[in-house]
């Protein structure tokens, strides 16, 4: 039984993948007053702080 010698074309193989974008990352301005002022949403502070108190394990 003969099969196609490709599933999708070229042309809407590229139409798909115009849509793939990547977006930046989200950042929030800390409330710590030494420190980052700027950090990435869902992650702790390089100093440890995450949503304004200090987590467990972090060493000075």
């Amino acid at each position: 039984m003969p099969n196609p010698k490709r599933r999708f074309s070229h042309q809407r193989t590229a139409l798909r993948r115009t849509n793939y974008t990547t977006e930046l990352p989200e950042i929030t301005a800390t409330k710590q007053v030494d420190g980052e002022p700027f950090r990435k949403n869902h992650n702790a502070s390089p100093e440890g702080y995450y949503k304004g108190r200090r987590l467990p394990g972090f060493k000075d």
